[in-house]
């Protein structure tokens, strides 16, 4: 592609970006031949590999044309069947489909809303987040989260709703209960925190104590899955970590492996129950058929491969290639995450902690890019500068490699530059 006509292509204007005219394995392929390995799977994103053709073959199944959301489909409902019965932790067994992940948390925080009132609780509408977190782009899910470089321009525009620690669930408890829970309806949480806080893992208590007391107080626990579900942790679900069944459970990303825009909003039956006569609102494209299929496709492509099972023995792989690399580094202050969503969190000064204000992390992606390997930026307030990993199921050993090769030197490369500034 000429430059000339990969200038139009930003919203804003900036410098030609790089133009990607294939996708293979976990691979980018641009214009000018360059291989680009995929270290973060897109956006956390590319669970199957790219390039598959039995998800082109599977498309000829969807329909060929629109279909009102109201309307059920095969399509529809053969995804609905093998997520209830094959994926889903226990008890979720209710499940709509919209566009992404912004709609899915968008779509759960509306749900707690009306669940409450049908109980005849209108007071209870405050939705509670963490306050290291990401949820999406919407102004509701901007609200909820704590990212604050994300929620910076819209201050006026976000309500002011509780964030409790991401850490030390004693400590989340009582800042509900200092809030009044009589005014709390829900409570989001990512199992791992990720583009907010690059990959960071609670305590082992954290979720089942949070889920009791939610239970007790009639708060809706919503599992944020749009990063870790569909076995990007090595389990099928982040909760599955913990044992825990959310009452409410989003979902997005590797649901349909890149291939297609969809996310999902599950539920249990109690959920649902107060909610039957009246209606949740749908967005105009949401379930499409076209999407359904691909996921359905997906789904049974990480089936038939045991592509979970992998995410968490490569997962284990990649931790150990960084760790090796990074362990004794002055700047990396810790590597973390589980399965195949992994985290490197860098400092300024390895013992203080003292930070680079996020100034690091975007030359360290560049150099990255440089050396041909693409990484996601992570990190906001609570941690400045992080790296995140979340590559392609199919990721080999060789990859692995070279991904933390590349890492430590672009690393280096990186803080080279600031301290020549």
């Amino acid at each position: 592609m000429h430059p000339s006509r990969a200038e139009r292509f930003p919203f804003l204007p900036a410098a030609p970006p790089l133009t990607i005219v294939d996708a293979i394995g976990n691979h980018l392929i641009t214009d000018d031949g360059r291989r680009i390995l995929d270290g973060a799977g897109g956006a956390v994103v590319n669970n199957i590999g790219y390039g598959r053709p039995e998800i082109a073959e599977a498309m000829t199944k969807a329909l060929p044309g629109y279909v009102v959301p109201l309307f059920a489909t095969e399509a529809r409902v053969s995804l609905i069947e093998r997520l209830v019965d094959r994926w889903l932790p226990p008890g979720l067994t209710r499940a709509m489909f919209v566009g992404g992940g912004s709609e899915s948390v968008d779509t759960a925080m509306r749900i707690v809303r009306q669940y409450h009132l049908a109980k005849g609780n209108p007071d209870k509408w405050r939705v509670v987040g963490r306050a290291i977190s990401y949820h999406g782009a919407t102004l509701a899910s901007l609200a909820v989260a704590n990212h604050d470089r994300r929620r910076a321009p819209f201050g006026p525009m976000l309500l002011d709703l509780p964030k409790v620690d991401p850490l030390d669930a004693d400590q989340a408890i009582k800042t509900i209960e200092s809030e009044d829970p009589a005014t709390i309806g829900g409570l989001i949480m990512e199992p791992v925190i990720g583009a907010s806080g690059a990959a960071i893992v609670p305590p082992e208590d954290y979720w089942p104590k949070l889920r009791r007391f939610c239970c007790e107080h009639d708060i809706l626990l919503i599992a944020d899955e749009v990063m870790t579900g569909v076995g990007r942790t090595g389990k099928k679900f982040g909760v599955d970590h913990w044992g825990v069944t959310p009452d409410l459970l989003v979902g997005s990303k590797g649901l349909a492996g890149g291939y297609a825009a969809i996310g999902g909003v599950f539920a249990t039956d109690a959920v649902v129950a107060p909610l039957a006569g009246g209606n949740v609102m749908y967005f105009t494209f949401s379930g499409n058929d076209l999407a359904c299929v691909i996921a359905d496709r997906t789904l049974e492509i990480l089936e038939d491969e045991d592509l979970v099972a992998r995410a968490a023995t490569q997962g284990s792989r990649l931790r150990a290639a960084l760790e090796t690399r990074l362990a004794d580094h002055p700047n990396v202050s810790e590597v973390r995450g589980l399965g195949l969503l992994l985290g490197v969190e860098l400092v300024g000064d390895g013992e203080t902690g003292a930070s680079f204000g996020g100034k690091l992390t975007p030359l360290v992606v560049e150099e990255a890019l440089a050396r041909d390997c693409w990484i996601y930026p992570a990190g906001s307030g609570g941690v400045p500068d992080g790296l995140l990993f979340g590559p392609g199921f199919t990721i080999t050993d060789e990859e692995i490699d070279r991904l933390a090769d590349i890492t430590l030197e672009s690393i280096d490369a990186a803080l080279a530059r600031v301290r020549s500034r």
